[in-house]
């Protein structure tokens, strides 16, 4: 089975042993954190040109809409088997290594005996919630979505199946979705597992009281386990179930349309089909907006984590578990992402890349909400030490702003490293609020991240996408990730459309506006082409809004209107050096003359020669190192990993990325200041000239913030 369609929470039994650190840690302090509002004195006339420029990203206002910044932004996540008897022991663990926010599990609903009768389950609850917080901590506890398990089910009279035939999901042949020993690591011989379909009502209503139950217990929230239609096991992975009579009936009250009939199943050419795969998602997003709304009911702090492997590929598609919608009804995502290896010590250079661009785009999806990252750094690598792995994953996990999570094996709890484990997090509890306080866009270049033909194109949006995020992050540019939902916002001067070839009339509206307001719009391949039911439209909009009359030649300027068009993506083009040559040359880190350096010295060129686009912080370094770019408490802020040099399953250490250029919009009295990964804050010697600070910094091994004030 690939890795990458295991669940991930396997702690079924609960009884794992929490080996104990010997030397002490601190409790846990809850971070208070406010956005302050920034200054600036005008000392130049050259500095407030730059500075009227920059001002109004800089210091826009919250989005009065946007969460609040609560205890979910600042959590250091381990994982813990919870029973009534190892509660302090837990807690003792905890305390040791750092940990704010600590899972537990005790499987509620993943089992048929306590989903029946969980009073023994729901009372270590209670009791972990108590002592948790009387140290100051919080605690959520883990529990199954649509998969329940009856252990022992060769030796039971009653097991789920048998007795509730109906409530299980199908594919279109009947086969129901039922498995045993084998078909999972997580599954024992003589087990019985089931996958149920979120329609069957009289489950529902059972499982919606567990979680009002469990939100009564004091538990700070509930982790749901991937709430997914079954098409990620062995043999499942092509069926777009469920058909099972109840999702049938559903389907048909919705649509009219009879999913066993009326659609081509896997055809994205038919629109029926197009209506079930939107179906299949709205379902789970609704299920999942259900579970949040019951565990407020009981708790009005309670809150709500999703865990979700997919993420910005096919694969949410296919199981019906898309983030980009499932941030709009639960508290948190927990993303169990896994681009380019399963573990972080699997990774080659370009792999980090895609996790950093997957990382970005659930920052963006978030708009606000805090991105959990269930991941894996090291097992069994003999080449690789697993505290080098650890720090290479929450290195990239904090330059991302997301929290980290580091479990051992395939399971949620252990570590691969307790002494790594409480080094770093004690050294992010130091330094959280320049991580997690929120990223505030300074003069950003706008990449479109297309839900709908990500839906619909995925072989061919996916790629385009993904290379045009490469090359922002590569190029050292500030980017920011737009979506349907945060378009009509969007304040930068150049937009890039990646083949975004299904946009709607709302979306046009905007572009329109954009473009009108004198802004720049960079397009390829067949934006604008299609709808949202994925049909092609008689006339491209996009084209005649900006006067494109042949779609096979770029186009420049026309009617006052700036944009670009490439008939082919560049995106794509680029994608694919990465793919050839960016691990090879990684290695020594000497990367002048190779396809992906020259196609991106053409793209910056591009931007800045015929767009006359020129970025208010200015970053020179190799393109072996990820930025971003942003104000954090009114302070821009450059955000760098560097993954020169590795090689995966048989170098976690970097090679140096030396005298990385940083210039900064400052007054003349500004200070620079740089925090190397797992380092302490130092001051930069910097230049000033013109309303701008320059630094130098010789070195940096891992990762470094390097910010002005």
């Amino acid at each position: 089975m690939n890795p990458q369609y295991l669940t991930s929470v396997k702690l079924k039994r609960a009884e794992v042993e929490i080996p104990l650190l010997i030397k002490a840690g601190n409790l846990i302090r809850i971070p208070l954190s406010l956005l302050s509002i920034p200054k600036y004195q005008l000392l130049s006339a050259a500095f407030a040109v730059s500075l009227l420029l920059i001002l109004p990203c800089l210091a826009q206002a919250p989005n009065p809409e946007a969460p609040s910044q609560n205890w979910t932004h600042f959590v250091r996540i381990a994982g813990h088997g919870l029973n009534i008897n190892n509660v302090d022991q837990i807690i003792k663990s905890a305390t040791e290594t750092h940990v704010f926010g600590i899972e537990t599990d005790n499987s509620l609903t993943g089992y048929y005996e306590s989903f029946l009768n969980p009073a023994e389950k729901l009372q270590a609850m209670k009791v972990m919630a108590e002592k948790a917080h009387a140290t100051g901590n919080k605690v959520f506890i883990y529990t199954e979505g649509l998969e329940t398990i009856t252990d022992n089910a060769d030796q039971k009279e009653h097991i789920f199946f048998k007795d509730h035939p109906d409530w299980v999901q199908r594919d279109i042949t009947g086969r129901p979705a039922v498995f045993g020993g084998g078909d999972a690591f997580w599954i024992d011989e003589g087990d019985e597992d089931v996958w149920i379909t979120p329609y069957a009502m009289e489950w529902r209503e059972i499982f919606m009281e567990r979680i009002r139950q469990i939100a009564a217990t004091g538990m700070d929230g509930v982790f749901v386990d991937i709430p997914y239609w079954m098409t990620h096991f062995d043999g499942w992975e092509d069926t777009w179930a469920s058909f099972d009579n109840y999702t049938l009936a559903a389907f048909k009250a919705a649509s009219g349309l009879n999913a066993k009939t009326d659609i081509r199943l896997g055809d994205f050419n038919d629109p029926n089909f197009i209506k079930w795969v939107d179906f299949r998602i709205r379902t789970l997003t609704e299920f999942m907006k259900e579970v949040a709304e019951n565990g407020r009911a009981a708790n009005p702090d309670f809150i709500t984590v999703a865990e979700i492997y997919p993420g910005i590929e096919e694969s949410a598609v296919r199981v019906g578990a898309d983030v980009y919608e499932m941030y709009q009804v639960v508290d948190v995502v927990a993303h169990e992402y896994s681009v380019g290896g399963y573990k972080s010590a699997d990774r080659q250079p370009a792999d980090w890349f895609a996790f950093m661009a997957g990382m970005y785009s659930f920052r963006a999806f978030a708009e606000g909400k805090a991105s959990w990252m269930l991941t894996y750094s090291w097992e069994n690598h003999e080449k690789i030490k697993p505290a080098e792995a650890m720090e290479n994953l929450m290195m990239s996990q904090l330059m991302a702003g997301t929290n980290c999570w580091d479990a051992a094996n395939h399971v949620m709890s252990g570590s691969n490293d307790y002494e790594a484990r409480q080094r770093i997090f004690q050294w992010i509890s130091e330094h959280e609020k320049i991580f997690y306080l929120p990223r505030q866009p300074i003069k950003p270049v706008g990449v479109y991240f297309s839900q709908k033909t990500r839906n619909y194109f995925a072989d061919e949006f996916v790629p385009a996408y993904r290379g045009v995020m490469y090359l922002l992050l590569q190029a050292h540019l500030e980017f920011q990730i737009v979506t349907p939902r945060t378009l009509r916002d969007f304040s930068g001067e150049v937009l890039i459309l990646p083949d975004v070839k299904c946009l709607d009339d709302e979306e046009l509206a905007q572009l329109k506006t954009f473009v009108e307001s004198g802004n720049s719009l960079i397009l390829t391949g067949e934006s604008g082409a299609y709808d949202y039911l994925r049909q092609r439209r008689a006339e491209n909009p996009l084209h005649k809004m900006l006067g494109i009359r042949d779609g096979g030649t770029k186009a420049f300027f026309t009617s006052g209107k700036k944009f670009i068009y490439h008939p082919a993506c560049f995106g794509k083009t680029y994608y694919e050096a990465v793919k050839k040559d960016f691990d090879g040359v990684a290695l020594s880190g000497k990367y002048e003359g190779a396809t992906f350096d020259q196609l991106k010295n053409d793209f910056v060129r591009e931007i800045s020669g015929d767009l006359q686009f020129h970025p208010a912080v200015e970053v020179i370094a190799s393109p072996f190192v990820s930025t971003q770019i942003s104000a954090v408490n009114g302070n821009p802020h450059v955000f760098i990993a560097n993954f020169k040099g590795l090689k995966a399953k048989e170098n976690a250490s970097q090679l140096p990325e030396k005298k990385v250029k940083i210039t900064f919009p400052a007054e003349k009295t500004g200070q620079v200041y740089a925090l190397e990964f797992m380092g302490a804050v130092q001051k930069i010697k910097a230049t000033w000239k013109d309303g701008k600070l320059t630094c130098l910094i010789p070195e940096i091994r891992r990762g470094m913030v390097v910010w002005c004030e």
